[in-house]
C-alpha cells in the first residue's frame, strides 16, 4: 500500500521539523569564543579562578539566573549562549548570577 500524498507531506513536514529541534540540543563547545570570552566550562570545578576570581565552588549553571529548565536537568539552555546550544547544569560561566529564590 502506498502513502497517499496528504500522508506524505504531513510525515516530510514533520522531519522538517524536527531537525532543527534536534540540531539544538547539543553541548556548547568549551572552545567556542562565546565560551572562551565567559570562561565557560562544563564543570565548575575545572574553571581557572586566577582568570576568574569570583568564582566560588558553589555556583554552577543550574543555579544561575539565565538557566532555563528545571535545576536537576543535566543539561538546559542558557540566556547567553542562546538556543544553539546547551550549558552543563554543574558548569560555570562569567556571567554567573545567583537566581532568585
Amino acid at each position: 500500500m502506498q502513502p497517499n500524498r496528504r500522508i506524505f507531506i504531513f510525515q516530510a513536514t514533520t522531519a522538517c521539523l524536527a531537525v532543527p529541534a534536534i540540531a539544538q540540543t547539543a553541548p556548547v563547545d568549551e572552545t567556542s569564543d562565546t565560551a572562551v570570552a565567559l570562561g565557560y566550562k562544563h564543570d565548575t570545578a575545572l574553571v581557572d579562578t586566577a582568570k576568574f576570581p569570583k568564582h566560588q565552588a558553589s555556583q554552577h549553571c543550574a543555579n544561575c539566573q539565565f538557566w532555563q529548565a528545571k535545576p536537576t536537568d543535566a543539561w538546559s539552555h542558557c540566556a547567553m549562549f542562546g538556543r544553539k546550544a546547551q550549558v552543563a547544569n554543574k558548569g560555570w560561566c562569567n556571567a554567573w548570577v545567583k537566581a532568585p529564590g
